[in-house]
């Protein structure tokens, strides 16, 4: 769910708890307190997002994850690859009182690519009936943004990302941060193995662009 501007201030004020699930995983690049592995339910893990300012330039977007819900008609039909899981790992973050308004207005700049601010449950596992964090914040880029670029034959997302280039550096180097940071973490996302698999077999046809 979206987040209320009367929790926003309360999280400015109080501290709060942030889930990622792409680069925040491995580069979280700001101070927290507490650092737990975690899961969220009914959402999904793609590929789909467009990213013109970290991972891409205009005209020529790079492609970065975002969530959809498990019910979502895009994930329909297999869509984006291996029948989706109903849960997506990622890594919950607390930040302090002190740190939380400094960092809040880090993240709404790091995130502002077509991203919103919504609010879930974090649990240890799967299996868990009840979760570890009732409420952790974390940023979505729905299927409604501008630069959402939605589903396509994974052996074209992983040209694009191979291909693709922009101010944070080459895309393939979040595609192969983010499967590594899995594969550390013991955790099997099939739509990211798939591309980062599509994407070693690349066969560049000359140096990748640079800005």
């Amino acid at each position: 769910a979206l987040v209320p501007d009367a929790e926003v201030e309360a999280a400015r004020r109080d501290g709060f708890w942030l889930f990622g699930y792409g680069s925040l995983i491995w580069k979280p690049n700001f101070a927290f307190a507490e650092r737990r592995r975690g899961f969220i339910r009914h959402w999904v893990r793609r590929f789909w997002q467009g990213s013109t300012d970290h991972r891409g330039v205009p005209g020529s977007p790079g492609r970065v994850v975002t969530l959809l819900p498990s019910t979502s008609p895009l994930l329909s039909n297999g869509a984006g690859g291996e029948e989706a899981p109903h849960h997506t790992f990622g890594v919950a973050y607390f930040v302090a009182p002190s740190e939380a308004d400094q960092v809040l207005s880090y993240l709404h700049v790091r995130e502002k690519g077509g991203y919103s601010l919504h609010q879930v449950p974090i649990f240890s596992s799967p299996q868990d009936q009840e979760p570890c964090i009732e409420k952790a914040l974390l940023f979505i880029a729905t299927e409604t943004n501008e630069e959402f670029l939605g589903p396509a034959p994974e052996q074209d997302i992983a040209a694009q990302i191979f291909n693709s280039v922009g101010p944070s550096g080459p895309n393939i180097e979040y595609l192969t941060n983010l499967a590594e940071a899995l594969d550390r973490e013991g955790v099997d996302d099939p739509h990211v193995r798939a591309l980062h698999s599509l994407a070693a077999r690349i066969k560049p046809s000359a140096t990748p662009p640079a800005l």
